[in-house]
């Protein structure tokens, strides 16, 4: 039986100038925001993580976690996600753990490796360690967890006869990121789930994950807006979702190798697929296929709200996905049942 999975929201709470909004008027709005789309059945809602950026993106994805998990009371709540090599894998147990208390067990910690040069030696960290940090850190993570000491002695991390406490009552699912070939495939070997940010990624975790014995599970995010006038829609957000693309565009040049050309314009952007604009048919239409063929996703979401967009002009679009996608999809998943 194909379930429901959550419809839900992804954020990076950037806020690039000319924008009027001071930060704190930024993340009151966002949560005021997130509130608000709970109590329209919208079913989960994620933060990422980046460091040192011009427009502000969020450093600290827990916090504001923790923050939303007070305004809520029975969204999902994610990170999507944290960039775990760079941080002390004790201490990330210990924040978590802390979001899964203050949320009742809401949360997910999606952590990934991150690729920034920048972001890598500011924290004294090799980015050519990056796989060991990473499947220490998931380790060491677990054990936190158990309320047993954790011994962990590797390449990376020395960790003996500490305990964490205190520990989650129910602790979240460790879900893995990835692009490329090998942290797709670290994704099935080791998380709880794999965290998509590319449709075409995912055959090759089902395909790893089964070969490995695992139940897959997927959590999906889209690069697209949806709005009853998908068109007019993109002429009025495009230059942000421009703004957004560029920003990685540079980030992945920071290092050597041949660079990647900058996206011109809002039009190339949409016209390359990169960003997708749907209307409320053509969502539904989409996020069906995509559940039909990988009835392993749990979650599709989409980003909430543009860099530079103000926070009431983004709410237009939670709306059309709350109130005509999510009934349209899980109206088509029932059917669907019921013929079986």
């Amino acid at each position: 039986m194909t379930e429901m999975p959550r419809i839900g929201l992804w954020y990076d709470l950037r806020n690039p100038e000319p924008s009027k909004l001071t930060f704190t008027e930024l993340y009151a709005s966002v949560l005021d925001q997130i509130a608000w789309a709970e109590s329209l059945g919208i079913g989960s809602v994620w933060f990422s993580e980046h460091h040192f950026a011009d427009d502000g993106y969020t450093p600290s994805p827990l916090v504001f976690a923790a923050a939303a998990a007070q305004r809520t009371t029975t969204i999902r709540l994610g990170t999507n996600l944290m960039l775990a090599p760079l941080h002390d894998p004790i201490r990330l147990a210990e924040d978590a753990a802390t979001v899964s208390l203050l949320s009742g067990g809401r949360f997910d910690l999606g952590v990934g490796l991150g690729y920034r040069h920048t972001e890598y030696a500011a924290f004294g960290k090799s980015l050519g360690h990056r796989p060991s940090l990473f499947t220490e850190g998931v380790d060491i993570i677990r054990q936190a967890w158990s309320g047993q000491e954790v011994n962990a002695v590797g390449k990376r991390h020395n960790v003996t006869g500490v305990k964490v406490r205190p520990v989650p009552e129910r602790p979240p699912r460790i879900l893995v990121g990835g692009i490329a070939g090998p942290a797709v495939r670290r994704a099935a070997a080791i998380g709880d789930g794999f965290l998509s940010t590319v449709d075409s990624t995912i055959p090759t975790y089902l395909d790893a994950a089964r070969a490995l014995g695992r139940d897959p599970k997927v959590f999906c995010a889209q690069w697209a807006i949806v709005a009853d006038d998908p068109e007019r829609e993109w002429a009025r957000v495009g230059d942000h979702a421009l703004h957004q693309m560029n920003t990685y565009i540079d980030w992945g040049n920071e290092g050597p190798g041949e660079p990647t050309p900058r996206i011109r314009d809002r039009d190339a952007l949409l016209a390359g697929g990169a960003y997708k604009a749907w209307d409320p048919a053509t969502a539904t239409t989409r996020i069906l296929d995509l559940i039909r063929t990988h009835p392993h996703i749990q979650d599709i979401h989409f980003w909430a709200q543009l860099p530079g967009e103000a926070p009431d002009n983004a709410a237009a679009r939670i709306e059309v996905l709350a109130r005509k996608v999510l009934p349209a999809v899980t109206a088509a998943l029932r059917s669907d049942q019921g013929d079986r």
